[in-house]
């Protein structure tokens, strides 16, 4: 079985975290089953956010039983002190717990330090005094914020959206925590469902000793599916390096990651799926690109402005009108 050692936290724990984003989208009961089926089978490292609706609620209501054998991680997007201060009283409510293994600032756009304007370094220090935190975190999706993170010590913690088609700069940053003892939680390590391989995911990060991969799961034969790789890792092998090769060569560069920051679109457009229209329907089953999701995904696609709304807030600064013009005009001529 693999093992990540999250830095300086001395967090212990094998390669499966879930993500617990999905089961937002599922009920009560079905999330209850995913979450205490992960638990019997040896996952204990758990993430959610303030922000993912009921998450936190159904993650408190199944495992607040096993807390003192699990690890829960989770966030809060609040840009001033008090109000991250409250989020973090509700999750505990919610998480039906006294303290939380890892808090997280929340895809913030700086990096927040003490005595900032924010505050928001200065709350988080008080609730680890208080013993509500044990460990201090923060995700991100740019690059330049997750290694002012790294560099500048404060952080325990650092989630950042990696997988094998994250570029040479991202992985450096991978070896930077390293050298500052720094765990990091991979985010998007699927690339919102672009890597179709997990076994070739899974094996790709296992090579990382201080990197966990942050599963997001709603299915169970997803779930089964990671269970499986604990007793029988993945290796790193001769086929698994060409399914990497293949997918780098086709998928690497300027591509949608499905983060969602750029939504609402004032058009109502669904851009996580109609930006990702043209690599979809080249890797997806045509259920999904010709179906309900592609049918509501690309209902308004045609209806972009080029206002620029996307661009300013997509954290990769991607061209992304451009992705979804490509998108509309592929899909459009086969509907």
């Amino acid at each position: 079985m693999d093992y990540a050692i999250l830095g300086s936290t001395n967090i212990t724990v094998n390669k499966n975290g879930f993500g617990a984003l999905p089961i937002q989208r599922i009920s009560a009961e079905d999330a209850g089953y995913l979450l205490k089926k992960a638990y019997q089978h040896g996952i204990t490292f758990f993430d959610t956010a303030r922000s993912y609706t009921d998450s936190e609620e159904k993650m408190g209501l199944a495992l607040s039983g096993v807390r003192e054998h699990i690890v829960i991680a989770t966030k809060s997007a609040a840009l001033k002190a008090d109000e991250f201060l409250a989020e973090l009283e509700t999750s505990l409510q919610m998480l039906k717990t006294g303290y939380v293994d890892i808090l997280q600032f929340h895809n913030p756009p700086f990096c927040p330090k003490p005595g900032d304007d924010s505050g928001l370094y200065d709350a988080i220090l008080e609730a680890k005094a208080q013993g509500k935190v044990k460990h201090i975190g923060i995700t991100n999706h740019r690059l330049h914020v997750a290694i002012e993170a790294a560099e500048s010590g404060l952080y325990e913690i650092i989630q950042y959206p990696t997988s094998y088609l994250v570029s040479q700069e991202e992985l450096e940053l991978i070896e930077l925590c390293r050298r500052k003892n720094i765990g990091v939680l991979a985010m998007k390590s699927l690339s919102g469902g672009l890597i179709t391989d997990s076994a070739a995911a899974y094996a790709f990060l296992a090579q990382f000793g201080n990197v966990l991969p942050i599963w997001g799961i709603q299915r169970e034969h997803e779930l089964d599916e990671f269970i499986s790789y604990q007793n029988n890792p993945p290796a790193l092998d001769e086929r698994v390096m060409k399914v990497i090769e293949k997918d780098r060569a086709e998928l690497q560069g300027d591509f949608c990651r499905a983060c969602g920051y750029c939504m609402p679109c004032p058009q109502g457009i669904i851009i996580p799926t109609a930006a990702r229209m043209t690599l979809l329907m080249g890797r997806a089953p045509k259920a999904v690109y010709l179906g309900e999701i592609g049918v509501e995904g690309m209902a308004h696609a045609k209806d972009c402005t080029n206002c620029g709304h996307c661009i300013a807030l997509c954290p990769y600064g991607i061209d992304v009108p451009k992705l979804i013009a490509e998108g509309w005009e592929k899909w459009r001529q086969l509907v």
